[in-house]
């Protein structure tokens, strides 16, 4: 039901995450199978948190 409610809901109108999850039961998984990717993405954010994105990828040494 959940899963179905998922496909169907529209990115655009989620505001805040907690409006259809409850993150106080979210449980830690561990994926082994998953392998890393390189992916070129396109991300709408706000110049400060992509100013804090930068600095922390500088530190941290990724390119």
């Amino acid at each position: 039901m959940l899963l179905r409610f998922i496909e169907n809901f529209s990115v655009e109108y989620m505001q805040d995450s907690t409006e259809v999850l409850d993150w106080k039961k979210a449980r830690k998984v561990v994926l082994p199978n998953l392998k890393p990717s390189v992916k070129t993405i396109s991300l709408r954010l706000p110049e400060s948190m992509l100013e804090e994105l930068k600095l922390l990828t500088n530190k941290r040494d990724v390119p």
